[in-house]
């Protein structure tokens, strides 16, 4: 029962994010939440593997995830940090290498949990099938390629324009928490610098 009750907030909670953006009556509800379900990750998990189709797309209930790409020397930077709350975009609340889903070639980002992480989750196919029974499966999906733009967008013209202390500011100002939660070589290679620059952002903030 609990398992149950648990699914319903949820999915609930999903429902709350989905109609911030594209309003649905019961109906058109019931048919998007028919293509989801809920799946879990333990800390450690690999969500994604690098060079793999990413064939699915989760959207965060709870948890903390990081996408990154591996070199040829094995070192990782940090591309996307994935959680759910207040100051969360889109790109922060689905884990997924986008450019891969969309079109089902091999992955360029590896992507792992950094907590225990539960999800709502729907396949590629479902959601192609989706768009093409309801409007709104088409809005949603159009709404996903926009914001992902904007996050590459944003991205780029942050690394080009914004000093290492203002890109550190932005940080701080949106998302503090991530620099207990996340190891600070990742938010390192995330903004963009070395963990000795970040070390001396932090001693003088």
């Amino acid at each position: 029962m609990e398992d149950k009750k648990s699914s319903e907030d949820i999915f609930k909670k999903y429902r709350t994010f989905v109609e911030r953006y594209i309003p649905l009556d019961d109906a058109q509800w019931e048919l998007f939440r028919s293509t989801r379900s809920i799946k879990a990750f333990q800390k450690g998990d690999v969500i994604l593997h690098q060079g793999e189709i990413c064939r699915e797309l989760y959207f965060i209930n709870s948890g903390l995830a990081r996408g990154f790409t591996i070199d040829e020397k094995g070192r990782d930077f940090t591309w996307s940090i994935f959680f759910n709350d207040r100051n969360a975009t889109v790109n922060n609340l689905f884990i997924t290498d986008y450019k891969s889903f969309v079109r089902q070639e091999a992955s360029s980002m590896q992507i792992e949990a950094l907590e225990d992480t539960e999800a709502v989750v729907v396949s590629y196919e479902d959601l192609v099938s989706l768009s093409g029974k309801s409007e709104k499966g088409i809005e949603f999906t159009k709404l996903m390629a926009q914001e992902a733009y904007c996050y590459l967008h944003d991205l780029v013209i942050q690394r080009q324009i914004k000093s290492a202390q203002e890109r550190f500011d932005l940080l701080m100002q949106k998302t503090p928490f991530l620099l207990e939660k996340v190891p600070q070589y990742h938010i390192a290679t995330f903004l963009g610098i070395t963990p000795q620059h970040l070390s001396r952002l932090k001693k003088s903030h």
